[in-house]
């Protein structure tokens, strides 16, 4: 997978623009030690001083970007791989054992996934204490179910292979099977997984926190936008408090599934455009549907 990844134009494209804002988040608090100290008039537009211009309480918007950049990846990732790693454990242990237990963990798993998520998302965060864990802690409840149904699906498919077979008259654990047998075989759909979930976490992240029901007294992406709201921004004309952190939202969301969608075609190489049936139809891609040769026809 990974000679592929680094044969592949998307993923390079998006592992790229991962990598800068990976550095922005790491050399954040070098690059913006203050971002909410007031550093000049309030809602100033772009200038040499200010490159990004000023927030309605006179804050550097620049600043305020590289931070929120810091924080909003780090919740991303850190609910993506919670979701993952729950998602994977109910999951392959329900398509693996079967029975009771599958029956059990695809009641809880049906459960989560019937109860509306926005709603139940804004109802939590509402009325728990505001806080990155909390924040944390919703993303992880409502989101969780998605993946564990994935993995199960797969599970179920590759539990009657030979090599499970195999592993299972030689004596192995369950959970060495799981671990060692059935999830290297589910590479492409773990990571994929954990891609899904961080854009998810982004996303759940900075609605929350410009519906105000965040942690607004830290910067983040989220809050950002809840400010250029409460500053009317929109009606002002002043662009330059939301555009930067709506442009890096949608920068970090391209960027996953430009990876994500190179995952899928090493995956699947079907969904990779083949040269003679792009030839063959005068420039229209068409990699979804392969070309037959004389001898499969």
């Amino acid at each position: 997978m990974i000679r592929s990844l680094r044969s592949s134009k998307k993923a390079l494209l998006g592992l790229g623009i991962l990598a800068l804002f990976a550095l922005v988040a790491l050399l954040g608090p070098v690059l913006a030690p203050d971002p909410s100290a007031p550093v000049g008039v309030p809602l100033e537009p772009p200038s040499a001083e200010h490159w990004f211009g000023t927030t309605g309480q006179g804050q550097d918007v620049l600043a305020q970007t590289i931070a929120g950049t810091r924080t909003s990846l780090l919740l991303g990732l850190g609910v993506g791989l919670v979701v993952v790693a729950i998602g994977a454990l109910v999951g392959t242990a329900a398509g693996y054992f079967g029975g009771l237990a599958d029956d059990l963990l695809s009641l809880l798993v049906n459960v989560f996934l019937i109860v509306p998520g926005l709603p139940l998302m804004v109802v939590m965060a509402a009325y728990l204490p505001p806080g990155a864990l909390t924040t944390a802690l919703v993303l992880v409840v409502t989101g969780w179910g998605w993946s564990a149904r994935v993995f199960r699906a797969q599970t179920l498919a590759l539990r009657n292979t030979d090599f499970v077979a195999a592993a299972i008259v030689g004596g192995e654990s369950p959970l060495r099977i799981i671990a060692l047998e059935i999830l290297p075989n589910m590479t492409s759909l773990v990571v994929s997984a954990f891609i899904g979930a961080t854009v998810y976490a982004i996303g759940a992240h900075v609605g929350l926190e410009f519906l105000g029901l965040g942690d607004l007294s830290h910067v983040s992406w989220g809050s950002n936008l809840y400010w250029a709201r409460n500053d009317a921004a929109l009606i002002t004309g002043s662009w330059w408090t939301f555009v930067p952190t709506g442009a890096c939202v949608g920068l970090v969301g391209l960027a996953l599934a430009l990876v994500n969608n190179a995952i899928d075609e090493i995956g699947d190489p079907r969904l990779r455009a083949d040269p003679r049936y792009h030839r063959a139809t005068g420039g229209r891609w068409g990699g979804a549907t392969p070309v037959l040769r004389r001898a499969d026809a």
